[in-house]
């Protein structure tokens, strides 16, 4: 599967009595029913290692790219109706600033990696909390709580999987507990944002912007709000987008392929 095509439902299973495998790229199987495909004797592989790097570089780029407003920046600078650059045109401090991570996997913890070179406060919000040698490397403090993290972060980074309990992660409450100076940052899924929410926050400087690289749906509607607004930064889905990255992704589902279908263990296998 590449960009979740085609759709894995009981009518593709039915039509397909001989499948073994389905490889599927990029770490998210939200698209994916898998006790159907369990049902059926199929077997489920992801490529969620090679992502981890470029993702999270998408995520430090985002990140930077609001915090001095480089999109308006760039607009200012080559619009011809110019004169002048105004002296009171500011973004916001990163170096130094507090980063809440919500979900510390493996681009969570390379977000957090890349954000101790900004010399910047990490907190973090996992299911699982990491070992102390994994803190002390990135200078992370836990927080058992989502509510402590968001209450006190400058940028709210979201690299969660896509479960039923984040689904819509972030919504009005969530949003309400963030500083009005803060930033939110998606490089997850849509869906763990409840939209409306968002805007309404954005439109009500509830937080300060938000810069995100998935939306729902995507692309979104060329009337929605959302790309109305000069607070936000919207890229389309690009967190894997290198050439490199694309081609392990492409081998790592071919390792699994061949794996499926000489019955030997996959490497990638989601279970």
């Amino acid at each position: 599967l590449w960009y979740h095509k085609p759709v894995v439902n009981e009518e593709l299973l039915q039509s397909l009595p001989n499948l073994k495998i389905v490889a599927s790229s990029g770490v998210g199987i939200d698209h994916l029913d898998l006790k159907l495909l369990s049902r059926y004797g199929v077997k489920v592989s992801n490529t969620p290692f090679v992502v981890s790097s470029d993702t999270a570089d998408l995520g430090m780029a985002l990140l930077l790219a609001s915090s001095r407003r480089l999109v308006e920046g760039y607009q200012m600078a080559v619009s011809p109706n110019t004169e002048y650059f105004p002296a009171d045109w500011l973004g916001a401090e990163v170096s130094g600033a507090t980063l809440g991570i919500v979900g510390m996997g493996s681009i969570g913890y390379k977000v957090a990696e890349r954000a101790k070179a900004f010399e910047m406060k990490i907190l973090y919000h996992n299911r699982n909390r990491r070992n102390k040698e994994e803190e002390d490397a990135v200078g992370a403090v836990y927080c058992k709580k989502i509510d402590h993290l968001l209450q006190q972060s400058d940028f709210v980074l979201l690299s969660v999987t896509l479960t039923p309990q984040t689904h819509k992660l972030i919504g009005k409450r969530e949003l309400e507990l963030m500083k009005p100076t803060a930033t939110l940052i998606n490089v997850s899924r849509g869906l763990v944002v409840d939209q409306d929410a968002l805007v309404e926050a954005l439109q009500n400087k509830v937080i300060k912007a938000a810069a995100l690289d998935v939306t729902y749906p995507e692309p979104l509607p060329r009337d929605h709000p959302l790309l109305k607004l000069q607070n936000v930064i919207i890229t389309p889905h690009i967190g894997t987008a290198t050439k490199k990255t694309r081609r392990l992704m492409m081998e790592n589902m071919i390792e699994s392929i061949q794996a499926g279908l000489a019955g030997l263990p996959i490497p990638h296998e989601v279970l």
